[in-house]
């Protein structure tokens, strides 16, 4: 049975620790909306939030300022590839 109004994410995260040297663990991933299978990388937690904000905003929440502006300027930077 389908749930319109549900929206599913998978978030996979791998950390990496330095073998060779001390240092911090860093870590890649991405995040997959379920029901469409789109994908994006993650570079930082910030680009969980961007990648699920339009869902919430189809669905007529009102997301903050800040992250309308921040959707704004990485969509500028995209088309400047």
């Amino acid at each position: 049975m389908s749930e319109p109004n549900v929206h599913s994410f998978i978030i996979k995260l791998r950390l990496e620790k330095a073998v060779c040297e001390p240092g911090p663990t860093t870590w890649h991933g991405y995040i997959t909306h379920v029901p469409s299978g789109r994908r994006s990388y993650l570079r930082d937690l910030d680009g969980i939030a961007a990648f699920i904000t339009p869902y919430l905003e189809a669905e007529g929440v009102k997301t903050g300022l800040r992250r309308r502006v921040w959707r704004r300027v990485k969509g500028l930077k995209s088309k400047d590839k």
